[in-house]
């Protein structure tokens, strides 16, 4: 009885684990339920009307704190979504885009970036200091 407990209990712990793990791989995805892959239309019905528009990018202006970027292949899908949070006002934890483990620079600004193989994309994390911080937030598909 005692050793079926102590089995158990490792197979639920490992389980656990495994939960949590998985939760810490999944980088950040998406911004304001725009994704990579979606086209400049479906973008443009979630977001509106851009600030500037083109073919190869859009530029949004959400507030004097935030702004995005949304850069286009030439099938007009997203390829790049780049966001700028002034003073970081608004960003999302660093936690919830990259995880863990942040690299201190020399300068001080923080950075980390993170792979998903399995979907094909990166996400970044940047932090400037300068007199008025910047929080970058960058995701990209590659090939």
């Amino acid at each position: 009885m005692r050793y079926t407990f102590r089995i158990l209990s490792c197979a639920a712990l490992l389980l656990l684990l495994a939960v949590i793990a998985s939760a810490q791989t999944q980088p950040y995805r998406e911004y304001r339920g725009v994704r990579l892959g979606m086209t400049a239309a479906e973008t443009r019905a979630k977001l509106g009307e851009p600030a500037m528009k083109s073919d190869e990018q859009d530029y949004y202006m959400f507030s004097a704190n935030e702004t995005a970027q949304i850069v286009y292949n030439k099938s007009q899908q997203i390829i790049t979504i780049s966001t700028d949070y002034t003073d970081g006002i608004g960003a999302p934890d660093y936690k919830a885009v990259v995880g863990e483990g942040l690299l201190q620079r020399p300068d001080g600004s923080l950075f980390r970036m993170v792979m998903n193989d399995r979907e094909r994309y990166w996400v970044s994390y940047n932090k400037t200091t300068t007199v008025v911080p910047i929080v970058t937030i960058t995701i990209g598909a590659y090939k």
